[in-house]
Order: structure tokens, then C-alpha cells, then sequence
């Protein structure tokens, strides 16, 4: 993990709970009332992401609750879904850890807990989690530390796990081994009041070479560490199947700060939980 910046482990988790995660989100998207003027379209390129995400409200209160984030084309001119709505979401975060009891007692599961440890994490806490679903869209390149500043770096873990297999085929992720010690090349800050959008960039994410990323699929069960420097994306979902996967941010608050500017704060409703219980 320290010398690559990832570490795969698999088998983390059982098939039993994968799937209790998955039934479980099935009920959360069944019940979902998203009222038309706060469907917002999850997009992770810049100007897409700016607009779509960084002029909603929507998604800078998402912090401390569960809000639903859209695949792109689904939704009419009015707001309507043009698809079912079970395959319309792209992701749901981005307090699940908090706020529902399966995905809590996996964010603070034991071997999740004993893992921090061995990691040498003395303060641990759980900044985001996010369900995502992977029907199509591809992540580009990118490090999780340009969403989630801390003083100093270092600090920003990712849980990331896989509920179904993911496969070359169906969007697995992939890494630039080692580039987690280069630093980070661009932020998401909270804009200026009176700006177009709520957050914007700064700085420039560079053009990577294809060739330097590996590809990590994984079974169904594995988990990927990721270290919050290094840089990773994901393909398209060329596939027929899906690629569910749960994701939680872990940051070692011990002698660290969190960035004011982060699109992501705090809340008095949700201070940061502690990993260990």
C-alpha cells in the first residue's frame, strides 16, 4: 500500500453481505422521491461537473444525508425519467454510513476497524460514503485528495468495494502505480459567493499516459485501499452486467486539518463519526 499507493485485498467481505448491501439499496431506490427541481445529473467531467453539480445545492447539502445522483440522458426536459428509475441513478451518497443501519455496520464493521489499525490509524473518521452503480459512465483520471483537502496530505483513505465482480469488461478500476507521492495537481474549492457555480478548480488535472495505469479487477467481496493521492479512473461499462460497488473516505484526523474551502463539511447534525467504535 505505502510503495504503489493501492493495495487489493480479496474476499474482505462475505457474499452475504454484498448482497444484504444490495437488497438493502434495491429498498432505498424503490422508495425514492426526488422532487423534480433537485435531480441532478452526476458527471465527472469538469465543466459537466461544475455546472451540473456545482450549481445545485443539492449536492454541497449532501454531506450529512442520502441524496440521489442521476446517469446522464435519463431525465426529460421537465425533470421525468425516461428510463426506469432503478437504472437511472448513478450513485447515492453521501451520508450512508450515518444514516442506514446495513451500510453503517459495514463502514465500522470489526475487520474494517482492525484493518485501520494495522494501516496505523490512531483517529479515524468517516468523512463520505457512496453506493454506485456503474451502468455506464467513465471516471477520468483523477485523485479523491483534490475533492477531499486536508492540511497536511497524506491523511484521505478510500474503502472501495466490490459487490459484484468487477472486470476489465464491466468498468474495474485502474491505478498509476506509485503516483500517490507526486502530491496533487488541482482542487474543488467552494466558490466566492455571487460566483455562477458553487465550487470551482483550481489548478489542472495533467494529461496521464494510458499506458502507465493498471487495471485491478476484483471479486465479488474484494476490497480496494486507496490512498488519497493516487491517481486512478475507471473505463466504460462495455458490458451487459452492472458494477455495484460501496465506497467510504476515512480520513486520520490526529494532527490534521480539514480544508474549509472542501465542497464537503461538517455539519452540527453530523460531525464526522469516529472508524472505531
Amino acid at each position: 500500500f505505502h510503495k504503489d499507493g493501492f493495495l487489493v485485498l480479496e474476499q474482505f467481505f462475505s457474499a452475504e453481505e454484498c448482497d444484504s448491501m444490495r437488497s438493502q439499496i434495491q429498498k432505498i431506490v424503490a422508495e425514492m422521491e426526488v422532487p423534480p427541481h433537485c435531480r441532478t445529473e452526476f458527471s465527472t467531467r469538469e465543466e459537466e461537473q461544475l455546472q451540473a453539480q456545482g450549481s445545485s445545492d443539492y449536492f454541497l447539502t449532501s454531506g450529512d444525508k442520502i441524496r440521489f445522483f442521476f446517469e446522464k440522458g435519463v431525465l426529460d426536459k421537465k425533470g421525468n425519467f425516461v428510463i426506469p428509475k432503478e437504472k437511472s441513478v448513478s450513485k447515492i451518497g453521501h451520508a450512508l454510513h450515518a444514516h442506514d443501519p446495513v451500510f453503517k455496520q459495514i463502514t465500522h464493521s470489526p475487520k474494517v476497524q482492525e484493518l485501520g489499525r494495522k494501516l496505523g490509524l490512531e483517529r479515524p473518521v468517516v468523512v463520505q460514503s457512496m453506493y454506485i452503480f456503474k451502468s455506464l459512465l467513465a471516471v477520468t483520471p483523477h485523485q479523491d485528495a483534490t475533492f477531499l483537502h486536508t492540511e497536511p496530505l497524506g491523511r484521505i483513505l478510500g474503502f472501495w468495494i466490490a459487490l459484484e465482480d468487477a472486470t476489465q469488461e464491466n468498468g474495474c478500476l485502474w491505478f498509476i502505480p506509485g503516483s500517490h507521492t507526486n502530491g496533487i495537481t488541482r482542487r474543488m474549492v467552494r466558490a466566492a459567493a455571487g460566483a455562477s457555480t458553487c465550487v470551482e478548480f483550481v489548478g489542472s488535472e495533467p494529461a496521464y499516459d494510458d499506458k502507465q495505469f493498471i487495471p485491478l479487477p476484483i471479486s465479488k467481496g474484494g476490497l480496494i485501499l486507496i490512498h488519497g493521492e493516487v491517481v486512478h479512473k475507471s473505463e466504460l461499462n462495455s458490458s451487459e452486467s452492472s458494477r455495484h460497488a460501496f465506497t467510504f473516505h476515512v480520513m486520520e484526523a490526529k494532527g490534521t486539518t480539514w480544508s474549509k474551502e472542501n465542497w464537503l463539511q461538517p455539519t452540527p447534525e453530523l460531525p464526522f463519526p469516529s472508524l472505531y467504535t
